[in-house]
């Protein structure tokens, strides 16, 4: 859906923000028939709580939104933005006393609540039109906006429609798109060029598996993206329960939020020479699909016990990661919706990350509050490396226990990276229910953080 801002010469209504606690002071300066109105609806200044304000004529004249408390403000994330685009069709502009960071939060979460998955029934965006706030980044903004709605977008479609090959087509599309360069390896030339744990997991659908690769930039640090792209995950003979099939849709999230944040770089034109690499495969059942206890041979040459056909996306990732390591780079992030205990730990609005880099540590920590992208570091514990080596092979993808277990699976992917400038992401992908900016559905995470952190990170 496009995506702008009001044109900045336009009439525009006031939006006048009030935060609770001014409230009266503000009332006070009204006309009475404002104040009686004010107070007939109950109006109390509640964070994102919205009153039109009629004119003189019989038409609206300017809006109110409530501005809430200091506390409200610290659990809510975007209230201001969807307040905005929630308001009637015409140009409209903030009115109240905002900082600028404020501000930026306000204009991206009116974007983002513009939102709407309209591949399978009718649905439409916001009709209100925001003047951009005074200091705020025009392109920067659309840009992050665009890319969040691509990672929605491919995290909403059902499998039926976003399989491996289907996946492709969209990177493809991207990379054309940005004059980006491609490469795909398919179906049992995985095993030619040396990738047999992609190979290993995708080999029982009738959907081939296969490794997206495409670089962009011929200048700068390099940055190399790795996205888990598993289209859609039964479990493998490890099956899931229906109920937990329910979200495997969005189980090549971590797919969808790089290729996000990709076309977030390449619209911007950040000096850096990026790689993508997306593993896409179908972790599904037949006669050849991968067992427990198998035993597979990495590309990096070190060897995995399968313990559990269902903890698949750390295989795939493990084969990139060791591709991506071969070559020299300023920073490896791979991105995946990878554990059940990440949510456990941290919810799903959180995503946590894991680095032994401290620099990159604090730059991603320190990114994220302005990014509006909250983060949570997590452990690379070394007390837990003998979680992962089931003495048979050198590690095991599912360690018994149940304990810590997005940890473990952080470690295990680190086996496959020598470079220490590596960060990894365990994100969720999804939204249980509306929120402010995130309407229920797939949703990208850390993308906008990472964004914001890349000049440090990469001393650009």
């Amino acid at each position: 859906m496009p995506l702008s801002f009001a044109d900045p010469d336009a009439f525009s209504r006031p939006v006048h923000v009030v935060a609770a606690d001014a409230l009266a002071d503000w009332q006070a300066g009204l006309p009475v028939s404002s104040r009686t109105w004010l107070a007939a609806t109950g109006f109390e200044a509640g964070l994102g709580e919205v009153r039109l304000l009629p004119g003189a004529s019989g038409g609206i004249a300017a809006a109110v939104v409530g501005w809430g408390t200091a506390k409200a403000r610290a659990r809510t994330r975007f209230a201001l933005g969807k307040a905005v685009a929630a308001l009637p069709e015409g140009d409209w502009h903030l009115a109240g006393p905002l900082g600028a960071d404020d501000l930026a939060e306000a204009a991206l979460g009116y974007l983002l609540s513009g939102y709407a998955f309209t591949r399978y029934r009718s649905g439409r965006g916001s009709k209100a039109r925001l003047k951009l706030p005074e200091g705020c980044d025009r392109v920067r903004l659309l840009a992050m906006a665009e890319a969040e709605f691509l990672t929605r977008d491919l995290i909403n479609t059902p499998a039926s429609d976003m399989g491996p090959a289907e996946l492709e087509s969209a990177l493809l599309s991207l990379a054309e798109r940005f004059g980006a360069r491609t490469a795909v390896i398919r179906g049992t030339a995985l095993l030619a060029q040396n990738l047999p744990m992609i190979h290993a997991v995708g080999r029982a659908s009738d959907r081939e598996p296969r490794l997206l690769d495409m670089r962009w930039g011929n200048a700068g640090p390099r940055l190399t993206l790795v996205g888990k792209g598993v289209c859609f995950d039964t479990g493998g003979l490890d099956i899931k329960p229906s109920s937990g099939m329910l979200l495997m849709k969005k189980d090549m999230g971590g797919a969808a939020t790089v290729m996000g944040l990709a076309r977030m770089i390449m619209a911007l034109g950040l000096p850096v020479r990026l790689r993508v690499l997306v593993p896409a495969v179908e972790n599904a059942i037949s006669g050849n699909a991968m067992r427990p206890g198998d035993i597979l041979v990495s590309r990096k040459g070190l060897t995995v016990e399968v313990n559990n056909t269902d903890a698949e996306g750390r295989l795939i990732l493990a084969d990139a990661l060791a591709l991506a390591d071969e070559e020299p780079a300023d920073l490896i992030v791979s991105m995946a919706t990878l554990t059940g205990a990440a949510r456990v730990a941290v919810g799903p609005d959180l995503a946590p990350f894991y680095t032994d880099d401290e620099a990159l540590a604090a730059a991603l920590q320190a990114a994220a509050r302005p990014a509006c992208d909250p983060l949570w570091r997590m452990p690379l514990w070394p007390a837990y490396e003998a979680m992962i080596e089931p003495g048979i092979a050198d590690l095991d993808n599912a360690p018994s226990g149940g304990f810590a277990g997005s940890i473990t699976a952080a470690l295990f992917l680190r086996r496959f990276v020598d470079n220490p400038r590596y960060v990894h992401f365990d994100i969720y992908g999804h939204t249980p229910a509306d929120a402010p900016g995130r309407s229920k559905g797939g949703v990208g995470q850390g993308a906008r953080a990472l964004l914001t952190a890349l000049p440090q990170m990469l001393a650009l």
